[in-house]
């Protein structure tokens, strides 16, 4: 109504946080009554239009992130999803067409080029050299005369066909643009992105450091406005607060983004060692569909570095309220004789100091020396310092060498010595804190990765107000658990024998008693006790008898006399015609 346009998923983020906010009395285990769904609506759109919050540009900050960001292998699978949903219809009409006369199968033939130039996106349909070029490359791998046996094939081959003659095209037309034989509409994507990427991440990395100035300002602020309190009273501490974390949250996108950057960097350095080796083999050997895999990750490279670089610039909008309330001359001021530092040196400072494991006889701490995978250790809130958060409302960089405290399988990590022998103390009370000031300001939830504490927030015991609530009724369903009998996959030993008497037979028959010799012995002992006997095999008669059927055949003599019956001359002239074959020929 007041002309601001909000998603969805920004007010539902808006609602949790009024209601998880305990200054605005929200019961989260009884049913909202009319009054409360009222001021939750009137709460909720007060915090929206207020555009002099930072902690609202920190929560506007977290969904748009949420919503746009994607990893390296998300945002290649969603543009391949869109490329094949574009090029759906061109398919169609390939594979599902039949043409039958000349005219038809040419028109299929000149969409197979139109479907390998969009595929290979070396190019556009309007360039007729592009075209060309697409033309004369398959033609040479596949002409128009075999387009009978394409026809033929199903629906399935077709499609895998088409993605093989694109690589080939593609692989035929890089080489003829390198031999400078062709080339139009394909653009040096390796030069490119060799100038592009240090340009991106260098722009990023400048945003990052400027990040980090406003951090250590801000920290320094409130860290001299809590000793003293009385010294800047012209300054409200909850928005410089709230400045604070929008400005980390904002640093550790930008961290994931350089992240992003610096792979694309080494892959790109990857790939350009794998292409010229792959031109420089493609002289002797064609290896077109190695060379086309190679070009289609220099595009995705090139897909990634735009969306690296809209991500970084679409960012600042957020960090915008910064120079609104605290203008870099105001923060001048503010800061005259008071000491900032930075997260390196106050790592630094504390790096000699050394939690002593001794001092705590039911507390687990985790140092370098003594766990493995140290660097990996996955510490709570975002690697912050696990006491300032709830105690100060400061976020402090923690270092992991004083030692980490692994406390119901978590890992927390403090900014000194000091602090982290106080959590140590009661580690339950400093956590509970965290979570109740993370419910103050709503950001913390996902800068500081507590979604899991939120999840079953464990509602209020009592409310302020009883005689306003209507409890809900605890819920209650049946369950049941079944336990299988057999968790294994049924084993049948084939070998297996019960009868004892198929035993001894097959004991018998792997004896092979026939091929042994039985010895007998006696003894003093045995000695006109029983009798011993030997049995042999005598020799058998064996006879041979050998037969052996041979036979020849010859031709048979065939001859024919003519003139014997006589004719119109009182003579008879008889003459013999020999038929017989030849012996080779029988």
């Amino acid at each position: 109504g007041q002309g601001q346009s909000l998603s969805e998923t920004l007010v539902a983020f808006m609602v949790k946080a009024v209601v998880l906010d305990p200054k605005n009395d929200f019961n989260m285990d009884r049913i909202l009554t009319e009054d409360d769904v009222q001021n939750l609506i009137q709460l909720c759109v007060t915090r929206l239009l207020d555009t002099t919050n930072p902690s609202l540009s920190t929560i506007k900050l977290q969904v748009y992130f949420d919503t746009n960001y994607a990893n390296r292998a998300e945002l290649l699978n969603e543009q391949q999803r869109v490329l094949e949903g574009k090029l759906a219809p061109l398919v169609r009409g390939i594979t599902e067409s039949g043409p039958r006369t000349q005219e038809e199968i040419e028109y299929v033939y000149q969409r197979i080029v139109t479907y390998v130039l969009l595929s290979s996106g070396l190019g556009s349909p309007t360039d007729i050299e592009a075209v060309r070029e697409v033309t004369a490359a398959l033609q040479s791998v596949f002409p128009q005369r075999e387009m009978p046996t394409f026809i033929s094939l199903s629906k399935k081959d077709k499609e895998q066909q088409l993605k093989d003659l694109t690589m080939l095209v593609t692989g035929i037309r890089l080489y003829n643009k390198e031999c400078q034989k062709g080339g139009s509409g394909i653009d040096d994507l390796p030069a490119i992105l060799n100038e592009a990427i240090p340009s991106a991440t260098r722009t990023v990395d400048e945003h990052l450091n400027s990040c980090h100035l406003l951090v250590y300002q801000y920290t320094a602020l409130l860290e001299s406005m809590q000793e003293d309190p009385d010294r800047y009273p012209q300054l409200e501490s909850f928005k410089l607060k709230e400045a604070l974390f929008n400005v980390r949250q904002y640093e550790a996108f930008l961290c994931i983004l350089l992240s992003d950057g610096i792979t694309s960097a080494q892959e790109v350095e990857s790939l350009n060692v794998q292409f010229e080796a792959a031109m420089t083999t493609l002289k002797n050997t064609p290896l077109f569909f190695e060379l086309s895999k190679i070009w289609t990750s220099f595009q995705d490279e090139i897909l990634l570095l735009s969306f690296l670089t809209y991500m970084t610039d679409d960012l600042q909008q957020f960090l915008e309220i910064q120079s609104q309330l605290f203008s870099e001359g105001m923060l001048t001021s503010l800061l005259e004789g008071v000491t900032v530092k930075s997260d390196e040196e106050r790592i630094k400072e504390t790096l000699e100091t050394r939690v002593n494991a001794s001092d705590f006889e039911n507390q687990e701490w985790l140092f370098p020396e003594n766990t493995e995978n140290f660097d990996q250790l996955l510490i709570q809130y975002h690697g912050f310092c696990a006491h300032s958060i709830g105690v100060k409302g400061l976020i402090l960089p923690g270092n992991p060498a004083i030692g980490v405290l692994k406390h119901k399988e978590k890992c927390y990590a403090f900014s000194s010595k000091e602090v982290a022998y106080i959590f140590a103390q009661d580690p339950d009370n400093f956590i509970q804190l965290n979570i109740e000031k993370a419910k103050e300001y709503a950001e913390l939830i996902q800068l500081l990765e507590l979604h899991h504490q939120f999840e079953d927030l464990v509602p209020h015991t009592e409310a302020r107000n009883a005689n306003k609530c209507v409890m809900k009724l605890p819920p209650k369903c049946d369950s049941g658990t079944q336990t299988d009998t057999h968790i294994l996959p049924p084993t049948i030993v084939r070998s297996y024998e019960w009868n004892e008497w198929e035993l001894r037979r097959k004991a018998i028959k792997l004896a092979n008693l026939r091929r042994k010799l039985t010895h007998s012995m006696q003894t003093n002992l045995s000695h006109m006790r029983r009798e011993n006997f030997t049995q042999a095999f005598l020799p058998k008669e064996a006879d041979t008898q050998t037969k052996r059927d041979n036979s020849s055949n010859v031709p048979k003599p065939q001859i024919f006399l003519k003139g014997l019956r006589g004719g119109p001359s009182p003579t008879t002239h008889m003459v013999a015609v020999d038929l017989t074959r030849p012996i080779d020929e029988t």
